[in-house]
C-alpha cells in the first residue's frame, strides 16, 4: 500500500468524522441540556462538565414544574399521548383512503385524473394559514372544533396528498402484466389489489406512511388554532415552558428528547422498509 493511499484514507476518515460531528452536535447538546438546570445551561462560558439531574424529566412525567415564580402544572405527557393518537390515526386513515386512490390514479386514466391528483397535491403545498380561517368556520358549524375527530380530519391535508403521490409512483413502477396474469387465473380485481399490488408496493407504502407520520407529528399551526390544551399535541404543549420567570431551557430540552424518541424508534424499526421503499424504482430496465 503506497503512502498516497494511506493519506487519502486518513483524510477521508477525518472529513467523515467532522461531518458526523457537525450534524450530531446539536442533538448531543440538547441531550446534555436535558440533564442540566437553567443555571448550568445559561452560565458563561458554557461547560461540558456538570452534575447531571433528572429533575427535568421528573417535572415532565409528574406534570409539576417548579420555577422561581412558583409551581406550574403542565400536561406534557397528555400532549405526548395526543401526538401519538392524532398522528397514528391520521396516517392510518390516510393509508386507507390514499393507497386505493393511488392505485386508481396509477392504473386507470380517466377524465381530469391528472388535474384531480395535482389539486390534492396542492393542498400539501398550501400554507396552513391559508386554510385556517375557512376551516375554523366550517368546524364551528359542524361541531368539530376542539375534537380529536376534527384534528384527525384536518391532518389529512398533510398525510393524504403525500401518501397519494408517493405510493402512486410505486404502483406505476409495477408491471401491469403481473396483475393481468393473476387476473387471468380467475381472481377478482379486489383480490389482485390486495394480493399482488399492495405487497409489491409494500416498501413504498411503508416509506410514505413513515414520512407522513413525521410530518403529522411535527405539525403546529392546526392544533394551536383548532384545539384546546387538553387535546393539543406535544408541539403546542411545549409552549407551557415559556413561563413568567423565563424560558425553562432544561425542560424544553427534555421535552424535545421525549418527543423525538417515538419517531426515532419508529424510524429505526422501519428503516429496512424505508430504505427499500425510497430506493425502489431508482434503477430500471
Amino acid at each position: 500500500m503506497d503512502r498516497s493511499s494511506i493519506i487519502e484514507r486518513v483524510l477521508r476518515a477525518v472529513l467523515l468524522a467532522l461531518i458526523v460531528t457537525f450534524f450530531l452536535f446539536p442533538i448531543v447538546w440538547i441531550l446534555l441540556m436535558s440533564f442540566q438546570t437553567n443555571e448550568q445551561i445559561l452560565r458563561i462560558p458554557p461547560s461540558l462538565t456538570f452534575v447531571p439531574t433528572l429533575d427535568n424529566y421528573k417535572a415532565l412525567i409528574s406534570g409539576h414544574l417548579l420555577t422561581s415564580a412558583g409551581s406550574l402544572d403542565i400536561a406534557f405527557m397528555r400532549n405526548l399521548g395526543n401526538s401519538v393518537l392524532l398522528s397514528t390515526s391520521a396516517v392510518l386513515l390516510a393509508l386507507i383512503l390514499g393507497v386505493p386512490a393511488a392505485y386508481a390514479f396509477a392504473r386507470f386514466k380517466f377524465w381530469l385524473s391528472e388535474d384531480i391528483a395535482f389539486t390534492l397535491l396542492s393542498f400539501r403545498f398550501a400554507p396552513p394559514l391559508l386554510v385556517l380561517l375557512p376551516l375554523s368556520l366550517y368546524f364551528q358549524d359542524l361541531g368539530l372544533v376542539d375534537t380529536y375527530a376534527g384534528l384527525i380530519w384536518v391532518y389529512q391535508l398533510i398525510a393524504l396528498p403525500l401518501i397519494l403521490w408517493i405510493v402512486r409512483g410505486y404502483f406505476e413502477d409495477i408491471s401491469p402484466d403481473i396483475e393481468n396474469a393473476y387476473r387471468i387465473a380467475g381472481h377478482s380485481w379486489l383480490r389482485t389489489f390486495f394480493k399482488i399490488a399492495v405487497p409489491l408496493a409494500g416498501p413504498g407504502i411503508a416509506a410514505a406512511g413513515l414520512l407522513s407520520f413525521i410530518f403529522c407529528w411535527n405539525n403546529f399551526v392546526f392544533a394551536l388554532v383548532l384545539a384546546s390544551a387538553d387535546k393539543q399535541p406535544v408541539t403546542v404543549g411545549a409552549l407551557a415552558f415559556v413561563t413568567a420567570s423565563g424560558i425553562q431551557y432544561g425542560q424544553v430540552a427534555a421535552a424535545i428528547v421525549l418527543s423525538v424518541t417515538p419517531t426515532l424508534l419508529l424510524a429505526l424499526y422501519a428503516q429496512r422498509w424505508l430504505v427499500e421503499g425510497l430506493s425502489l424504482g431508482a434503477v430500471k430496465g
